[in-house]
């Protein structure tokens, strides 16, 4: 039976059946799946140490395992497929089985390998979700775009979750006109930490693996504190139920400089991971607003998140693929600026979501959307290279997840299948949502001259340099008619702020 660094789960489907006199589990570490992209050292050490903690897991069950361990001074980089492959020369099974993987390369990878061997991948439903890749199938067939909206309705129905007989609790399917609040002035006040976790002797001894073997990789990982086994990962989800679910839906849009962490869940790494699943998540977000611990519009717009979000950008990914990721709906070409590896911009909303992604490697889905995903997108970024990025950075990045998210959602790259319109906005949207603009050198307000924000200029030039295919989307005609009242001086200087922007003369160095 194989098992994937996010399959960490003792009850998967796979294991169905499984006997420990004649069966055994296949892992094994591979440095490929670090460096096909940059894998920051955040995410590289959360996914190693999470496997070897479950794999001393797998022992304390008696169920026989050859674990293959990443050495620090390896000659040959290893791929999964190569490791696969030698294991099945050296054990010879009769069958090779395991739960549906999350990314397509890694399928693409394995199922190879085990025809190469004369035998089948056998692939097990992945039981951590409410539906199936062929029910959402089922749900997009016939359909010109796929929004999540409808899927989430269908979802909520057949499972019975917030529902008062067969209307939504409360009368209405989502409280968004209740959420997403800003903080005001003075700011969110004492916020509840996050539930960290500190090093094992395993994550110790996985720290010192990658700071040796990645040592050129991004990030940091001096704050490193993610949960790793299943009975940290159920800590965690008690703390944000006990201590943020209660006003997750009010600020669940908000930001404010040097907290990143906020009212969010944190809960996603381990959800990807398998060592929570989406039911018992969504069932605790339940119970607590039926328990009159956490008011409805909090626990629908979380539950919102992972019953339908989380759901719909898998059918999204696995329906799609693997043309997918070659989307580019913009004709985007521009690529990703060197200060995204680093953090070193003078753009103070940038600046924080880039070092704070860099040192946690974590943001919030705000700060993906509206902060790194608008600029890129209104930069003109080619979409595969932010995809790679967030890839790259985010422990929570896993690819079924990830990919959507950022090439259809934040970069509109799959042209409209799952965002109605492309999501663009000027500086002035990061400021009302509590972004560090008061500290910027620049003026959110300001479209040209040398205060001008990024993210104002650029969104301007964004509706000029698509206009004719903006034009066409009902919900961006007002925002094309504003172009038609600037003048032609004002479009043009525009154009001019914007070009300086992309040629790196604007934004790219730290600030003062």
């Amino acid at each position: 039976m194989l098992v994937l660094g996010d399959q960490l789960d003792l009850q998967a489907s796979a294991f169905d059946g499984f006997d420990p006199a004649q069966d055994a589990v296949w892992m094994a570490e591979a440095e490929e799946e670090s460096t096909h992209v940059w894998s920051s050292k955040q995410r590289t050490a959360l996914f190693l140490s999470a496997m070897r903690h479950f794999a001393q897991a797998l022992r304390e069950s008696g169920r026989p395992l050859h674990y293959q361990r990443m050495k620090a001074d390896a000659a040959q980089p290893a791929t999964l497929g190569t490791l696969l492959k030698a294991s099945l020369a050296s054990l010879s099974p009769q069958r090779v089985v395991m739960t549906a993987p999350g990314d397509w390369r890694v399928w693409q990878q394995l199922q190879a390998v085990v025809e190469e061997a004369g035998l089948k991948l056998e692939i097990c439903e992945d039981r951590q979700f409410f539906s199936t890749v062929r029910e959402f199938a089922a749900h997009a067939k016939g359909r010109k775009s796929l929004r999540l909206e409808f899927f989430y309705r269908e979802l909520r129905q057949r499972h019975g979750v917030l529902m008062e007989g067969d209307q939504p609790a409360g009368g209405q399917w989502n409280f968004d006109a209740d959420n997403r609040e800003a903080f005001g002035a003075k700011g969110p006040g004492p916020v509840p930490p996050r539930a960290r976790f500190a090093p094992d002797a395993i994550t110790q001894e996985v720290i010192e693996l990658v700071n040796m073997r990645f040592a050129k990789h991004p990030g940091s990982l001096e704050s490193f504190a993610w949960p790793v086994t299943r009975g940290q990962a159920l800590q965690s989800l008690r703390s944000f139920i006990d201590e943020r679910l209660p006003l997750f839906g009010r600020y669940e849009d908000a930001m404010w400089p040097g907290e990143p962490w906020l009212y969010h869940s944190h809960l996603s790494a381990a959800l990807n991971l398998k060592l929570l699943s989406a039911q018992e998540v969504v069932h605790a977000a339940e119970d607590a607003w039926r328990a009159g611990q956490a008011p409805l519009q909090s626990a629908e717009g979380f539950i919102r998140q992972i019953l339908g979000w989380r759901e719909y950008v898998r059918g999204i990914y696995w329906t799609q693929m693997p043309s997918y990721v070659e989307r580019n709906a913009l004709e985007a070409t521009a690529e990703l600026p060197a200060w995204f590896w680093t953090g070193d911009t003078d753009m103070a909303c940038l600046r924080d979501a880039v070092q704070q992604t860099l040192q946690h490697g974590y943001a919030h889905h705000i700060q993906r959307l509206m902060v790194t995903g608008l600029y890129t997108l209104m930069l003109g970024v080619r979409p595969q290279r932010v995809h790679e990025w967030y890839l790259s950075v985010y422990v929570d990045a896993v690819e079924w997840v990830e990919l959507p998210n950022t090439l259809g959602m934040s970069q509109y790259g799959d042209g409209g299948l799952m965002a109605s319109k492309p999501y663009v906005a000027t500086g002035k949207y990061i400021q009302r949502m509590g972004g560090p603009c008061a500290s910027c050198r620049y003026d959110p307000a300001q479209r040209e001259g040398e205060r001008a924000c990024p993210y104002t200029t650029l969104y301007w030039d964004f509706l000029m340099r698509h206009e004719n295919l903006l034009a066409k989307n009902a919900r961006m005609a007002l925002q094309v008619k504003n172009v038609a009242r600037m003048s032609d001086d004002q479009k043009q200087a525009v154009k001019l702020r914007a070009e300086a922007i992309k040629r790196g003369e604007v934004g790219c160095g730290a600030s003062s």
